[in-house]
């Protein structure tokens, strides 16, 4: 006679999962407003000719002239000097057919040294100035937003606090927190193109005047209040 198997249970019964109790999801931000200290000033000018190869000649003496005259005064992020945009497209008859040549080329001064920078704008004859812009230099950038994340850390901190002190809870511990940031600069003003050509006349440096700009760091995340 064969004796009984008793056999193992197959599975254990699955703990009952419950969602946490007493978190809270919350919001904080930093922001520091600072001096903007990069300038960035666009010079350009356009052709027109019968052919695009002259066009293009044209383009490049200009181009050459304004890189020749700003490379004598250029250095390392006080004034960083490149081209810009270039463009050469065909110009059409009513007939649709191709009757001439027209270009632009751009040279971009760029960096701290905004007295340099106009300097040698205003000295600059073969291109005139198409834009000027602010922002910030990467330097200053990396300070902002560590000044801003930490203010927005604090924040968050004292927002958690206050929450439990309110929830009538003692304390709290974080869950999980995220750091988003910055958020992007103001916008950078610019001056049109007429109105800095008006001060080239005299080969006078052109007047710039940077504005501010706010950086923002957000924290987020959640507490468990204890």
């Amino acid at each position: 006679m064969l004796a009984a198997l008793s056999l193992p249970a197959l599975a254990q019964e699955a703990p009952v999962w419950s969602p946490p109790q007493n978190v809270v999801q919350l919001t904080a931000s930093g922001s520091v407003e600072v001096q903007q200290d990069l300038l960035t000033m666009t010079l350009s000018t356009t052709r027109d000719g019968a052919s695009a190869a002259a066009v293009q000649s044209q383009l490049k003496t200009a181009v050459d002239a304004a890189l020749s005259a700003a490379r004598t005064q250029a250095q390392a992020g006080e004034l960083d000097v490149r081209t810009g945009n270039f463009s050469l497209s065909p110009r059409y008859s009513r007939e649709g057919k191709i009757n001439g040549w027209q270009g632009s080329a751009e040279v971009v001064l760029e960096g701290r040294d905004f007295a340099r920078i106009t300097q040698v704008a205003g000295r600059i004859d073969s291109l005139s100035v198409a834009n000027v812009g602010f922002s910030l230099s990467r330097e200053q950038t990396r300070k902002v937003e560590a000044e801003a994340q930490a203010h927005a850390i604090e924040n968050f901190r004292q927002r958690a606090a206050s929450l439990a002190q309110n929830f009538g809870f003692g304390g709290y511990s974080l869950r999980q927190v995220s750091v988003n940031g910055p958020q992007d600069f103001v916008p950078r003003p610019r001056m049109m193109a007429a109105e800095a050509m008006a001060f080239k006349a005299d080969a006078a440096p052109v007047p710039v005047e940077a504005g501010k700009a706010t950086v923002t760091v957000t924290v987020s995340g959640s507490v468990q209040l204890k």
